[in-house]
């Protein structure tokens, strides 16, 4: 079983949210084969707290606009690590230094990653670290 489409474009749409505010180390993994409880996770660092939240709101407003509404939040206070749960995605929108540290791409290494859309990815040149895959 793989991501359902409903799945993968709120993730993409997530992941362009995300990259709109400048967040970096992007990431869609399909974590569908191995949870029952969600198809995908949506990785993003940002450099300080304050642009963690301004990257979840983001989000939140982008996925709101296309009837999904996070039917839990953890983190918000503290703004270095903020959980979003949508059902059907969890995005993940941490301090660089948490993403750095706890890299959740490797702990589900045997997941596979989805293509960012074209408008998540760093522009060409850019000193921005690439994507995790």
């Amino acid at each position: 079983m793989t991501a359902s489409a409903r799945s993968v474009e709120l993730a993409e749409a997530a992941v362009s949210a995300a990259a709109d505010k400048l967040a970096t180390d992007l990431a869609i993994i399909d974590v569908s084969e191995q949870l029952v409880i969600t198809d995908c996770f949506v990785l993003a660092a940002a450099p300080n707290e304050r642009q963690v939240r301004s990257v979840v709101d983001a989000i939140e407003a982008r996925l709101l606009a296309m009837k999904a509404k996070p039917v839990r939040r953890e983190g918000q206070t503290e703004g270095r690590w903020v959980l979003l749960d949508f059902l059907d995605i969890v995005v993940h929108v941490q301090h660089a230094e948490e993403r750095t540290y706890y890299a959740l791409e490797r702990l589900w290494k045997d997941c596979p990653t989805l293509p960012l859309p074209a408008d998540a990815l760093p522009p060409a040149g850019s000193t921005q670290p690439p994507a995790a895959s």
